[in-house]
């Protein structure tokens, strides 16, 4: 019986030869996935929002944005802030964070900017103020 029915199985089967140009297509265009927003809290999501640009564009000092698109922590709050108030207000939090947490003798974000070597911990701050912003419920 398995003998004929495998032979059945076979009869159904179409042994026409393949066409790879079917099969084979160039590269795909994926669409970027939406950004995962892990926070609730306005001033948290602002924060990470920016965090996230900073990851993107990239991080410079001295200036709110650079020729190649990077930006510094306020230029990135800025740009990702709903009105000037929200980025006063998020740039407020964050130098209180700067100052508690990091370089009590932080003046500004500015001058605590510009004193930083690369982005690594630019990012991490704006990660951390996120994380505590949305703490606070804020």
């Amino acid at each position: 019986r398995l003998a004929l029915a495998a032979l059945a199985v076979d009869a159904r089967i179409n042994i026409e030869p393949l066409d790879l140009a079917d099969v084979i297509r160039g590269p795909v265009e994926i669409p970027p996935a939406p950004a995962m927003q892990p926070y609730r809290t306005p001033m948290a999501a602002l924060l990470h929002r920016a965090h996230a640009r900073v990851l993107r564009d990239g991080w410079c000092a001295d200036r709110l944005r650079d020729e190649q698109g990077a930006r510094c922590l306020i230029g990135a709050i800025r740009a990702e802030a709903g009105s000037r108030r929200d980025a006063d207000d998020a740039c407020a939090f964050l130098l209180d964070i700067i100052r508690d947490e990091f370089d009590p003798t932080a003046e500004t974000i500015a001058s605590w900017n510009a004193r930083q070597r690369d982005g690594h911990m630019p990012a991490r701050i704006l990660g951390h103020a996120a994380s505590r912003a949305d703490a606070r419920g804020i």
